[in-house]
């Protein structure tokens, strides 16, 4: 970049010019807090049904997004577990809150570099966190036997998680949030003790799917003005006087200038269909083409690039440009006048992401 404006810079004073600015934007992101709200089912593995070992949970979370890729938060989650009894029927819960420390890691902001429009977001997620049981009351005599591990009051122990979120934007402050997360912790919680040397068994594991909502704290981006150099072109010197021969003006020709038109149709998220809003212009540029039988009309479709993928966005410009076509043909313009064209997300002829969604028709 400095080898660039070096360049530049030398390019100007060879060639006798100067610059001058104009102001751009650029945006960049801005680290930020932000709150999570969540509900949903935890699951506790044991020997019972699958159905049997369901049960409420809930989770609330802050935390902090220092770059596009790393995010720390901590997370209080927590309600109700079950486990059954080998050979017997009978299921016992208790009830428990977890406190948690947990990294998160943007995979899709890793890959494929921050886009403040992007609407699908995937976390991975790794955390420590303490475990605290109570109401353990049923565990003591389940279908008629004792458990061999037994506890009564408040345990705390140790918990490792590991999981992964999804986040589908709304907006710049709000996003839908999916979370499914693993927790492990030392054997005995359950008030069972595994009697076989097997390190994996011997820890309780139980898991937690939650869904719900993030609250993006602050600003979430920086909208940073740009100066871009505009080289203007210094007036060479004036040449010498000439002899002025006086001679008889003679009229200057007329020259009529053809008429021309420029409109913009602009388009929803992902839609190619005319909007009544827009219905109007499209009325404007068939009424000048009727009163200017010579004129030709260029449609040309567009984009943006901050959703969808190149393919599909390539399809999408070209249905605008074809279905703004197809109204003026309708209307009574012959084909033969249009010319229909389409950049996809390559073009984007706008700095504001949502205004490429258009077709732009040039009528001269």
């Amino acid at each position: 970049m400095k080898f660039g404006k070096f360049l530049l810079a030398a390019a100007l004073m060879v060639s006798g010019l100067t610059a001058s600015a104009q102001e751009t934007e650029r945006v960049e992101f801005n680290h930020h807090w932000f709150l999570q709200l969540q509900g949903g089912a935890s699951y506790f593995l044991g020997e019972a049904d699958f159905d049997d070992l369901i049960s409420p949970a809930a989770q609330v979370a802050v935390g902090y997004q220092f770059t596009p890729v790393w995010a720390l938060r901590l997370a209080v989650n927590g309600w109700e577990h079950k486990n059954g009894f080998e050979n017997s029927t009978a299921t016992y819960d208790w009830n428990y809150v977890t406190p948690a420390l947990d990294v998160k890691f943007n995979l899709v902001n890793a890959i494929a570099g921050w886009n403040p429009n992007r609407v699908f977001g995937l976390n991975l997620m790794a955390g420590i966190g303490a475990n605290i049981g109570f109401n353990n009351v049923e565990t003591n005599i389940v279908g008629g036997y004792r458990l061999n591990e037994w506890w009564d009051g408040t345990k705390v122990r140790p918990v490792g998680r590991l999981g992964l979120d999804v986040d589908f934007r709304l907006s710049k402050r709000v996003s839908l949030n999916v979370e499914c997360m693993s927790n492990f912790l030392g054997d005995k919680y359950n008030s069972k003790a595994y009697e076989k040397d097997n390190f994996v068994k011997e820890l309780d594991w139980y898991f937690t799917a939650l869904a719900g909502v993030k609250i993006n704290l602050g600003k979430v981006e920086n909208v940073i003005p740009v100066a871009v150099p505009v080289v203007v072109e210094e007036p060479a010197p004036a040449p010498a006087p000439k002899p002025v021969v006086k001679e008889t003006p003679k009229p200057a020709p007329v020259v009529k200038k053809a008429p021309e038109m420029q409109t913009e149709i602009f388009y929803a998220i992902r839609q190619t269909t005319i909007t009544e809003a827009e219905q109007g212009k499209v009325a404007n540029l068939i009424n000048f083409l009727k009163a200017n039988p010579e004129t030709k009309v260029t449609v040309t479709g567009y984009a943006d690039a901050g959703t969808g993928n190149p393919r599909i966005n390539m399809k999408y410009s070209q249905q605008r440009a074809e279905n703004v076509a197809k109204a003026l043909t309708e209307a009574g313009i012959d084909a033969a006048r249009i010319t229909v064209d389409a950049k996809g997300d390559t073009v984007q002829p706008y700095s504001e992401n949502d205004k490429n969604r258009v077709s732009i028709a040039v009528a001269k």
